[in-house]
């Protein structure tokens, strides 16, 4: 199988990368990345040698350049992980790029994985394109739920995820949408919430929560997520939508508290700043159809695997660093 990885630099890309590697010896993957300030060759440092590997600098808004990679390479299969992600910049900083990427680089692939007979793509979406639920509320998103985001993240990536049903409805094109809950694990840009309280702890500066701290997200293990689009790419059907999460709901002030905990450092360090704009109360999701239909379960268990990935931030500060400085050199307005 000759797989494109389109976003294969960034947290979830790069994992999933490495993941299916270990795993199959008949796959051949191409990464397909434009670099930006998250995007970081230095997560699949480890694979850059392997022979089932090759990396392609490009941007997915770029038709010609998505359809060079896709003749040249032969692709046969593709999964999208390309995308803005982190929702104070789409709130902050313009909402231009988000919607750039997120939905019109999701129709340039579509595109092109319909002119050249691409056999199945699966576009990798996110649970806040459902919108929020009330924190007192049992209820869970399900694949039916309809769409409703309240942030312009979420909304270009509800733009992604129709133009695939479109494409699926129009063209009969083999593409299949994920949405998934919070991940956490290594490789995970800092600015994202976990890594981001890691490291103010490890410098003992304050935690920042916003509003009360009582959002609500259900947190996975970047690796259980690998496995569920794994099971998707392989097993899924076309034009199917398959929601991903473990039932771990946890609020952002548990999380801090759990992290101060594992570094012993006091909770006085929390600190409880304006809310965002926006900012949606709590996720949750139902995952029985990915988990009936094609047999997927979660492996790892929050209280090792949070754990872990304190630890893996703790043994590399100097991949975190030269993140950083990277992306200061590359975007001074974000520093």
């Amino acid at each position: 199988m000759k797989l494109l990885v389109t976003g294969g630099a960034g947290f979830i890309g790069s994992n999933f990368i490495r993941y299916t590697l270990g795993k199959y010896q008949d796959v051949t993957v191409i990464n397909f990345d434009k670099l930006t300030y998250a995007g970081n060759l230095d997560n699949l440092a480890d694979v850059r040698n392997n022979p089932k590997y090759s990396f392609v600098k490009g941007d997915i808004t770029d038709e010609s350049a998505v359809n060079k990679v896709v003749t040249d390479h032969k692709i046969e299969v593709i999964v999208n992980f390309a995308a803005e992600t982190h929702v104070d910049r789409s709130i902050h900083s313009g909402n231009r790029d988000f919607v750039l990427t997120n939905t019109l680089g999701v129709q340039t692939v579509l595109d092109v994985a319909r002119q050249n007979k691409v056999n199945a793509m699966v576009q990798v979406s996110t649970d806040e394109v459902y919108g929020s639920l009330e924190l007192e509320s049992k209820d869970a998103f399900s694949e039916d739920t309809p769409l409703a985001p309240n942030m312009p993240y979420a909304a270009a990536k509800a733009g992604g995820d129709m133009l695939a049903r479109a494409a699926f409805k129009t063209y009969g094109t083999d593409v299949r949408v994920t949405h998934c809950s919070n991940n956490y694990g290594p490789y995970q840009f800092p600015e994202k919430l976990i890594p981001f309280f890691i490291f103010k702890a490890l410098k003992n500066e304050p935690l920042p929560l916003y509003g009360d701290g009582k959002n609500v997200r259900d947190w996975i293990y970047v690796l259980d997520h690998c496995a569920a689009i794994d099971a998707v790419l392989r097993q899924g059907q076309a034009g199917e939508v398959y929601n991903i999460g473990v039932n771990n709901e946890l609020s952002n002030l548990e999380i801090a508290k759990i992290i101060l905990a594992e570094l012993s450092k006091p909770e006085s360090l929390l600190t409880f700043v304006d809310d965002r704009p926006g900012h949606d109360r709590r996720y949750a999701i139902n995952s029985s159809k990915i988990e009936h239909t094609l047999g997927w379960h979660p492996q790892y268990q929050f209280e090792q695997a949070i754990k872990e990935t304190i630890r893996w931030y703790q043994e590399n500060t100097e991949w975190v660093k030269k993140l950083e400085l990277r992306r200061a050199e590359m975007n001074p307005h974000l520093s």
